[in-house]
């Protein structure tokens, strides 16, 4: 129709008995709403704030527990710790709040800082070590290539259930010099007398002990972050006649590696925590283990062996925020690569 016949360009009436339909700059402002009609409105309802706190008590249930058990065996002990180190008890004079005095003496301490730097060198070969170890297994476990694969991880993962001083009393007797096995195999191939309770075999010692312990903890966490690759990806290798190794090292490792970050830094705490081993180890060798060999034992044998209980809570406070940086840089870290926002 043309404009001759009385209607504007804008607006033209439609071909059925339907309502006219704008075309002009007036359509671009919505629908128009006639008058005495109700104006549009949408029918959706916004979600219920009540709801969304309902759904979050069953992770507050679940999250109390252990809320409780922090708070009771964590938080208390250590609020406790910090306000008994501010404050120094003696046989004359009773106890005196005394400030920062403790904290300077374990600071200046030659034995609590050489146990640090102990327990540090210790990580380094230690922790690397149960990693690499762990990994090989799981990796091992997880291509399949081994018959009665269930059985061997639970047999690795023995050692992990064995208390700590049930394992370093039973590798006490297994490398006592001149009565335990090793000892005498070694000196039946020819090396002679060897004592690993001496000072310069003891630190190696214990990293064996460790390691046989804390491996099979490792590999069940590696082996199940091996176990959610997605099968499809390894199979389109296989397909295309990539090796084991390749598969493996050139795949497969880097998948899991914020599961080998997170491992390294608990493995890290873990020894800057070490006591059990080189306590029980002491009984053997008393030289070779001396009154500041680990940060623990230093804090335990100047609280419970001196009987300075104030000092020994320093140390610990002192101890605990070391432990509390690694812990943030470790965040740090896992943050970087993405896994929190």
């Amino acid at each position: 129709m043309s404009e001759q016949s009385g209607f504007p360009a804008a607006v033209r009436p439609s071909a059925g008995p339907g309502p006219a339909v704008s075309t002009g700059p007036a359509a671009a402002k919505g629908p128009a709403v006639s008058k005495g009609q109700a104006p549009p409105h949408h029918t959706g309802r916004r979600p219920r704030r009540g709801r969304s706190r309902s759904r979050q008590w069953p992770g507050a249930v679940f999250v109390a527990p252990h809320l409780v058990i922090l708070t009771l065996f964590m938080i208390v002990p250590t609020g406790y710790a910090v306000y008994d180190s501010l404050f120094t008890s003696k046989l004359v004079g009773g106890t005196r709040f005394s400030g920062l005095a403790n904290y300077r003496t374990v600071l200046s301490s030659h034995e609590f800082w050489d146990g640090v730097w102990r327990v540090l060198l210790f990580a380094v070969v230690q922790v690397p070590l149960t990693i690499a170890i762990a990994f090989f297994f799981a990796a091992v476990f997880d291509a399949g290539v081994v018959r009665f694969g269930r059985f061997f991880r639970t047999v690795f993962f023995i050692p992990f259930a064995v208390p700590g001083v049930v394992a370093a009393v039973m590798w006490s007797f297994l490398l006592l010099p001149g009565f335990g096995p090793y000892s005498k195999a070694l000196k039946s191939l020819g090396f002679g007398h060897v004592d690993f309770f001496s000072s310069k075999l003891i630190l190696p010692t214990i990293v064996l002990i460790v390691i046989w312990e804390w491996t099979g903890y490792n590999m069940t966490i590696l082996y199940a972050s091996l176990k959610s690759i997605p099968r499809d990806v390894t199979e389109a290798a296989v397909i295309d006649g990539a090796p084991l190794r390749t598969i493996i090292m050139r795949m497969k490792l880097p998948m899991v590696r914020p599961t080998i970050v997170m491992l390294v830094f608990i493995n890290m705490v873990g020894a800057l925590q070490l006591f059990t081993e080189p306590s029980i180890l002491s009984a053997f060798q008393p030289q070779a283990v001396s009154y500041g060999f680990t940060p623990t034992l230093y804090v335990y044998n100047t609280a419970v062996g001196s009987g300075e209980y104030n000092l020994g809570a320093a140390a610990a406070v002192v101890l605990a925020l070391i432990i509390g940086l690694v812990s943030l840089g470790a965040f740090a870290v896992r943050r970087r690569n993405g896994e929190f926002r």
